[in-house]
């Protein structure tokens, strides 16, 4: 199984591109949950996964609902959020583990933060004048993180 990075109608088809490429060059799949605020063939989405998009290792759900029915039993599944009280370092991640990301405007849902995640709520440490990180950026110091961690780069 590979690590697997999950989007929550993600917004910005750039954002997304670059994730999509991000995903080619660790081996991770990467999951759609929601539609998209955009199409996934944009020009710009594709543009910023240039030429990897046939490597991609793409899975879409249409709901959270779906997503979380999806996931194997052997998973923990992380949710990444400016709300969480957990450095993204602390916990010791597994070769099936799942990190899923808000949109770039509103984060995730309520209804995601009120489902029973056992795994908690992750957050990227940043000084307080610092709302967030770009969505790619997030996702890319998570990933090398958890890389780290299972492979020991």
């Amino acid at each position: 199984m590979a690590l697997r990075i999950a989007l929550y109608r993600p917004e910005i088809p750039p954002n997304t591109g670059n994730i999509a490429r991000l995903c080619v060059a660790l081996g991770a799949e990467l999951h759609i949950v929601g539609e998209p605020a955009f199409e996934l063939s944009e020009k710009a989405a594709r543009r910023a996964g240039l030429d990897y998009w046939d490597k991609l290792k793409l899975i879409l759900h249409p709901n959270w609902e779906d997503f979380s029915k999806s996931l194997d039993t052997d998973s923990n599944l992380y949710l990444i959020s400016t709300k969480g009280e957990v450095s993204y370092t602390s916990p010791q991640y597994g070769e099936n583990d799942v990190f899923l990301f808000g949109n770039e405007t509103s984060g995730l849902p309520q209804e995601i933060f009120q489902s029973e995640i056992p795994n908690g709520i992750l957050r990227i440490p940043m000084e307080e004048d610092c709302r967030c990180l770009n969505l790619s950026n997030a996702v890319a110091v998570i990933a090398y993180e958890a890389l780290r961690q299972i492979r020991r780069w």
